[in-house]
């Protein structure tokens, strides 16, 4: 018995053969960008520091024989030594505990910043491109107004505002870095927008949101992982600043910007209260940018 071929299934077959090669295109893609990244030394060496200081955060409880709270008024203020690796504070607590700690606090709110304003400023990016004309520049506009306003003076005035939390300090670092995730998605989104298979997509009845959400988010994903990345180390930064002007977490939670406030009363005579938090966060920061910078470079194919 032959089978049967009817122009329906001749263009189900063809849509079949294209998807698979459009699925291994992708991941030959995505083969060759790990590639190009591991001869990236700089970048690989940001992938290796913020690995240990991720090690550093999970494991602080095992790395660690004290606890982030333990106090020994017998041994304040101590220099670094075999065992107290960077020394105690004020109240005798160890400050390598206290930065181990503090790294998961620095690193939550770091990641939280990016992905609220992934959510918020993307979705309204994504929006702007894809309907244009005067919802884009509402929205842009609203978006130059916020940007107009550094980012952690923003964040300052939202928690005067809203006053001292967690969803307060959460929402402050999303409105900060939100402007610019906003228009990078924008401009992301901009480039694959007039593309064929958006257009043939639109011509099968796909709805609106399906076309941003299923073609155009996933095809623009590499020009806006970057920013994501990046702004990692903004929100770092950003909650240090925070803490360090007593706007962020309060003592006696552990947290880097919280630590370097305690320590600044002290910095003459224990430079080390500040030198280690401050170096922790520098360090964070400049891994993060590494591994910005080498994505950038991985995944433009200009490169390959």
């Amino acid at each position: 018995m032959s089978k049967i071929s009817t122009p329906a299934m001749q263009k189900y077959r063809e849509t079949a053969g294209k998807t698979k090669k459009d699925s291994e295109h992708k991941n030959a893609f995505a083969r060759d960008a790990w590639i190009r990244y591991k001869r990236n030394k700089t970048a690989v060496l940001g992938l290796i520091i913020v690995i240990l200081i991720f090690l550093m955060a999970i494991f602080a409880n095992v790395i660690s024989p004290y606890g982030p709270y333990d106090c020994d008024y017998s041994n304040i203020l101590s220099s670094p030594s075999a065992e107290h690796w960077f020394g105690t504070d004020n109240l005798g607590r160890d400050l390598f505990t206290r930065c181990m700690y503090g790294a998961r606090v620095s690193l939550a709110f770091g990641f939280l910043s990016m992905v609220g304003a992934l959510g918020v400023g993307g979705t309204l990016g994504m929006i702007a491109a894809y309907f244009g004309r005067t919802v884009d520049n509402v929205i842009m506009r609203i978006m130059d107004v916020i940007q107009a306003i550094p980012g952690t003076l923003m964040a300052i005035v939202v928690v005067a505002c809203l006053g001292n939390g967690i969803p307060q300090l959460f929402i402050a670092m999303t409105v900060s870095v939100m402007p610019g995730m906003s228009k990078t998605i924008r401009a992301a989104i901009l480039t694959v927008r007039e593309s064929e298979f958006i257009e043939a997509s639109r011509c099968l009845g796909a709805s609106n949101l399906r076309l941003m959400l299923t073609h155009m988010l996933p095809n623009s994903f590499g020009h806006f992982i970057i920013y994501a990345v990046s702004s990692i180390s903004g929100g770092i930064m950003c909650i240090a600043t925070l803490s360090y002007i007593g706007l962020g977490i309060s003592p006696p939670t552990p947290e880097w910007g919280s630590i370097l406030s305690t320590g600044k009363d002290y910095i003459q005579s224990h430079v080390g209260m500040v030198l280690f938090p401050g170096l922790l966060i520098m360090i964070t920061v400049l891994g993060f940018n590494m591994i910005g910078d080498g994505l950038r470079d991985a995944l433009d194919p200009r490169l390959k």
